[in-house]
């Protein structure tokens, strides 16, 4: 059995990790524009170029998600086809996706497709994608693949830090002022992804340890059992580092990788951020 997993660019991934015939992976970019450049979430995107646009730029910045023909044509490649979308609670990349899915299904209305709203970004979805990979390894039917990944999901949790709040104030989400105060006196903004799918702050800290502190609390509330961690870092790989330390002295057995964000995350992450994505013991 072939299958096609698809994921859109905010999975921070371009190679799926491991080697398996049965299975191809591959993603479809979104769109970042600032000022009047338009950056392609693909591999030949700079994400350290993409930042200092952001940076120099003083109006705001937006994004365009994955369109309904770039799904359909990764859609109609062979295979069972499993999509995985950043959470829809902030992108239109389900709607995007679940149309090309119709479209398809039209033509071809025996085709397996799925589309899997992950609820989250990033590292979170590496989880998801090896989660899907590990079921299709013991060879489990697609109606079993897409169930026990969805009971995966319910124990799947999500935290992440800003360093910087320029892409908040310019885009009317934070006050001017607060943001320039915040910013100048080097407050780090910790944030969790809720169950719907959408982002809550959890606290503002002064300093690495502090916001450290405070993720690591989080974590020990909402899992007491942490299996694994993919943390994705905007090039701060010192300090996701630390994290990751910290992490293994509280959970000893515990499996974290560290991986950079693509072009997306990096967008909301910004320049030092990290977001952190985890499973629970189950």
């Amino acid at each position: 059995m072939k299958w096609n997993i698809v994921a859109d660019s905010s999975i921070d991934l371009f190679n799926m990790e491991i080697d398996c015939e049965d299975i191809k992976f591959s993603t479809v970019p979104f769109v970042i524009n600032v000022g009047e450049a338009e950056y392609i979430d693909n591999e030949n995107l700079d994400t350290n170029e993409l930042i200092t646009a952001m940076k120099k730029c003083s109006s705001a910045s937006c994004t365009a998600c994955p369109s309904t023909d770039s799904w359909y044509e990764k859609f109609n490649e062979e295979g069972n086809v499993i999509a995985l979308t950043i959470t829809s609670g902030l992108s239109g990349s389900y709607n995007s996706a679940y149309a090309a899915k119709n479209m398809i299904l039209e033509n071809n209305p025996d085709k397996k497709i799925v589309i899997i709203d992950s609820l989250s970004t990033g590292p979170a979805m590496v989880l998801i994608l090896r989660k899907i990979c590990e079921l299709i390894s013991k060879d489990k039917q697609f109606d079993d693949v897409i169930n026990e990944t969805r009971q995966y999901m319910k124990h799947l949790y999500t935290s992440f830090v800003l360093s910087s709040f320029d892409n908040l104030v310019k885009n009317g989400r934070m006050n001017k002022l607060t943001g320039f105060i915040a910013n100048k006196l080097g407050l780090l903004g910790i944030g969790i992804g809720s169950e719907k799918g959408t982002i809550e702050i959890k606290g503002i800290a002064r300093g690495r340890e502090k916001a450290m502190g405070i993720v690591i609390n989080d974590m020990k509330q909402r899992a007491a059992q942490v299996k694994t961690v993919v943390i994705s870092h905007c090039h701060n790989i010192e300090f996701a580092e630390k994290v990751k330390t910290e992490i293994q002295n509280i959970w000893s057995d515990v499996k974290v990788t560290i991986i950079p964000t693509r072009g997306l995350c990096s967008y909301y992450a910004e320049k030092n951020g990290l977001i952190i994505g985890y499973a629970s013991g189950m």
